[in-house]
């Protein structure tokens, strides 16, 4: 944190519950996706292979709650449906492309360091550890709590 910064526990919690949702794997697919206009749910689905239908489901319906997408339904028979990003969702190609290429241009580097570490720790157990709680001190002043 930089100096004079604050964060309240309610800011902190928003900001990690978005960026979980903008950083799921599939909402990174689905924006990019909808990048050149209009999908059906079909055409996503058929892209997008390894996706359930469920999942794409809750993908795009997070997402148009989120304000990402919209979703039209043409009054035909059978309805036609189609997502489409908002200008919101439009806004969040760029720094999602700015990770993508900081992912291709740093690959080489994790997977060394990824290789030296199972290497390292290959005759370890593999052990799962239940998340540890850290106290963080209170800081008097503008706002306190933790983040």
């Amino acid at each position: 944190m930089e100096p004079g910064h604050t964060h309240d526990t309610g800011t902190c919690q928003a900001i990690s519950e978005l960026l979980a949702s903008i950083g799921d794997k599939w909402t990174v697919l689905v924006v990019e996706l909808l990048r050149d206009g209009p999908l059906r749910f079909s055409e996503i689905r058929r892209a997008v292979s390894s996706i359930s239908q469920r999942m794409l489901t809750l993908t795009l319906r997070r997402l148009e709650r989120d304000g990402l997408v919209t979703r039209t339904v043409y009054p035909t028979v059978p309805p036609r449906v189609e997502y489409e990003l908002t200008p919101l969702g439009q806004s969040l190609r760029k720094p999602l492309a700015a990770i993508a290429e900081w992912a291709r241009d740093h690959r080489p580097e994790i997977e060394q360091s990824r290789s030296a570490f199972d290497t390292a720790n290959a005759g370890a157990k593999s052990v799962q550890r239940a998340p540890r709680k850290v106290a963080l001190p209170v800081r008097s002043g503008r706002g306190s709590g933790t983040g």
